[in-house]
């Protein structure tokens, strides 16, 4: 099954705007990829293939990326993605048992969604926000310092219907699908809505004032590279075919250069 003419034609629009951004077309894979997990909600062999057309790669190097970075479903998940971080410093402050007592309370496991299509878990390595540990996250928005009773509650919430409100960031949660399409680089225009660092990660810096420490200076005498780059200044190859040599310039030692 292939989209539908119109779904088709307002992705390839969007599309043409994202790989404008990028000296060389396929550096736009990432954000193509959001962008057709925003349309179906997740990254299916149509968007693979829509992506690898568009870029003019083979949907074999599309799956090899989309594979590789678990920001991309290859089945439905929920409306409301919720992450449990069970990383080190998470888990030893209660994220190992926020996920056991989770996945038992709604009956799914790791990337799996509830049969209302409302929720899905994931079992996340690192949420970057440590100094609020143990913390969750729902369609990339953060909820701090959680317990397993919060967390129950919290999807209970999102399965009833009830407003949500993340500990940081906007005024309200977006779908999973709208999460997707600002990932895909288009702003819902509510990145600065809410609160943006809390009290704990800005103490290091408050220290720093108080004690009079500063950074050392920057290097002011090298001089800064011109920007943008322009697409004459990437000289790497296309693609290689497997099992053919690397063709360009190669490091000496480095991988490129023992496969050559």
């Amino acid at each position: 099954m292939t989209f539908e003419p119109e779904v088709r034609e307002r992705l390839e629009r969007d599309a043409k705007q994202i790989i404008g951004r990028y000296p060389k077309p396929r550096s736009a894979l990432l954000p193509l990829l959001h962008l057709v997990q925003s349309e179906e909600g997740h990254v299916s062999q149509d968007g693979i293939e829509f992506c690898a057309e568009q870029l003019g790669i083979t949907p074999a190097q599309v799956t090899g990326v989309s594979t590789f970075y678990t920001q991309y479903k290859h089945e439905p998940v929920g409306e409301f993605h919720v992450g449990v971080c069970i990383n080190t410093l998470c888990a030893v402050m209660g994220g190992d048992q926020i996920w056991n007592e989770l996945t038992e309370h709604t009956g799914v496991g790791h990337d799996e969604a509830t049969a209302d299509g409302k929720v899905s878990l994931e079992r996340i390595e690192c949420n970057a926000a440590c100094d609020f540990a143990p913390v969750m996250m729902v369609n990339w928005e953060f909820f701090d310092n959680m317990t397993p009773e919060k967390a129950k509650r919290l999807v209970d919430d999102l399965r009833s219907g009830k407003q949500v409100l993340p500990s940081r960031g906007p005024d309200r949660l977006c779908s999973w699908k709208d999460a997707s399409r600002v990932l895909a680089g288009f702003p819902d225009g509510r990145a600065h809505e809410g609160v943006q660092a809390g009290p704990e990660s800005l103490r290091g810096l408050e220290l720093a004032k108080q004690r009079g420490w500063q950074a050392p200076s920057s290097d002011t005498g090298k001089a800064a590279p011109d920007e943008p780059v322009q697409p004459r200044e990437i000289t790497d190859p296309p693609p290689n075919e497997p099992g053919k040599p690397i063709g360009g310039d190669v490091k000496p030692g480095s991988q490129e250069g023992r496969n050559q």
